[in-house]
């Protein structure tokens, strides 16, 4: 360690440099993943390095000292060719995983079709859409759609299947792609030239017979995800979002929102550990902690400042309608016309934990759904979701949070669900804004996942015949999008092509872990203790 601290000073390490950078991973182990420099800085005469682990996740990055860098694997940064930016002057974009993929897309165009003159060709400006990663690899195209109803055939379904080799595709004489994506193997149908195929499954309203196995089988097609939802193996979305409080876009990423800029925030009994950038004031980013109120969220640079605002301080929750409660838990409806200011200072917050993040000042289109715990100082915030007073894309979520001392405790869904709740007092479907952070499309596969088999399981025969159920019954009795459902379906691998129909099959790991997870769940929403009227947003004078 002591030779790796003297190569720092003889070799200047500047950003964007490269390097192994020692940390300690899940199990407590040294590792030495590969990470960039973002910054540098002197501190009392002792050099410190921003880094980012690259492909990790940006939570993760944090200020090293020399003695955990390896000099001897020491990268420094190429000199890349001046791209335009939006406002048409030249400049040089920070990289991201998207943009890579798009420039070795451009640069093996480039090479296959112009001769190397000994210098770094330009990007070619045309507009590159971001796709999913399968599009990028593989060039296949969706399984054809599901028979229309007057197609269907009433096959029978029997209760125990033990021929592995019964279930067949119905184009079995097609040279079937395997794209192996997060340890899940997919079987994808390469595509046929002139024929455009949607990604959907067709007739949603027809019937899909449900049956249990006695033996876990393995489907032998998997329909891809409907272009509108997120997959659960990229993340990447269909095109960039310009709108909303996401956006997929980075490219107005800089070296400063990169870096984490806050230390610490003391919110109520707790201390978090921001995660990403969050605009507070300059001023209160060199402190070593944050303090907010915990009722108004209201940010101040020091302990005395906060017991001084306590005292003039009247909120023991948060501002606007509760329209939810049972037992501790309680959910306020937040206007983020009537309560800007509170509605500003739950971004600024949230920003600490989303990295997708970009809504901070504009509120005014918003609605805020804060569940907070109840005890005998007043209601504390759990967590919260966002969603548009007007969504032309029936988005029912724009950012959901549930802050870190919270996590793992069920409350992601226990969020989740209350989305439903309101979709379903709506008389509407709904799905979240995308691009999904990691966190949340784990939380949402799951709560799709459970809420979904829950039905399955639920179908009783009819008139002594299998149970029968179509795409939007399931959607339209959860009030998820026929699109996320279908999804959910795909990766539960549920969905079989049989004797001329589609057929949901249960197998007993599935039956069985489903009802593990339902028996740790223990929050749920009762929706008699819901007291919600939705507004038509759409006349402007209710803003």
């Amino acid at each position: 360690m002591t030779k790796m601290a003297d190569n720092c000073s003889s070799v200047e390490i500047v950003e964007g440099c490269r390097l192994p950078v020692l940390r300690k991973n899940q199990e407590h182990e040294d590792e030495w993943p590969l990470a960039e420099i973002l910054s540098v800085k002197e501190v009392s005469g002792r050099k410190l390095y921003y880094v980012h682990y690259i492909d990790f996740n940006k939570r993760l990055d944090e200020w090293v000292t020399a003695d955990r860098l390896d000099m001897k694997k020491l990268q420094f940064p190429k000199k890349e060719a001046k791209t335009p930016t939006k406002n048409g002057l030249p400049g040089s974009r920070p990289s991201s995983p998207e943009r890579e993929v798009r420039k070795s897309l451009d640069l093996n165009l480039q090479s296959a079709t112009a001769p190397s003159r000994g210098k770094t060709l330009p990007t070619p400006k045309r507009k590159v859409e971001a796709v999913p990663l399968a599009t990028q690899v593989s060039p296949v195209t969706p399984v054809s759609s599901l028979p229309s109803s007057a197609e269907a055939s009433q096959a029978s379904v029997f209760p125990a299947v033990r021929d592995t080799n019964t279930f067949k595709s119905r184009e079995d004489h097609d040279q079937l792609s395997s794209l192996t994506t997060n340890g899940t193997a997919r079987r994808l149908i390469p595509a046929q030239p002139g024929r455009k195929r949607k990604a959907n499954c067709g007739g949603t309203d027809e019937m899909i017979k449900v049956l249990q196995y006695n033996k876990p089988q393995s489907a032998s097609v998997f329909l891809p995800p409907p272009e509108d939802s997120q997959d659960s193996s990229d993340g990447i979305p269909s095109a960039p979002r310009m709108t909303g409080s996401l956006v997929s876009d980075r490219s107005h990423d800089d070296i400063v929102t990169r870096m984490k800029n806050i230390e610490c925030i003391e919110l109520g009994r707790h201390r978090l550990k921001p995660w990403y950038f969050s605009p507070y004031p300059q001023e209160l980013t060199a402190l070593p902690i944050l303090y907010l109120c915990e009722f108004c969220l209201k940010y101040l640079k020091s302990l005395k400042c906060l017991q001084r605002h306590l005292t003039k301080c009247n909120l023991r929750h948060p501002p606007g309608n509760e329209i939810y409660r049972k037992g501790t838990i309680s959910f306020f409806e937040i206007d983020g016309r009537k309560n800007k200011t509170y509605s500003q200072n739950l971004c600024l917050l949230a920003k600490c934990f989303l990295d997708h993040k970009t809504l901070y000042y504009d509120t005014d289109p918003f609605l805020f759904y804060v569940m907070t715990e109840y005890d005998s100082k007043g209601f504390h915030i759990v967590g919260y979701f966002s969603k548009e007073k007007e969504s032309t894309e029936d988005y029912n979520v724009a950012c959901i949070l549930t802050l870190p001392p919270y996590q793992r405790r069920g409350y992601g869904k226990l969020l989740i669900e209350f989305s439903y709740e309101l979709s379903k007092v709506e008389g509407k479907t709904g799905t979240p804004e995308k691009p999904l952070s990691d966190l949340g499309l784990l939380s949402y596969r799951s709560y799709w996942s459970q809420t979904i088999l829950e039905i399955l399981m639920d179908l009783k025969p009819d008139n002594g015949e299998r149970p029968q159920i179509t795409i939007n019954e399931i959607s339209e009795i959860t009030s998820v999008k026929k699109e996320d459902v279908i999804s959910t379906l795909q990766y539960l691998n549920l969905i079989n092509y049989y004797k001329g129909q589609y057929i949901l099959t249960l197998s007993e790991d599935i039956v069985e872990g489903h009802e593990r997870a339902m028996q740790k769940r223990h929050l749920r929403i009762d929706p008699k203790c819901l007291h919600f009227t939705p507004k038509d947003w759409s006349k402007r004078g209710k803003w």
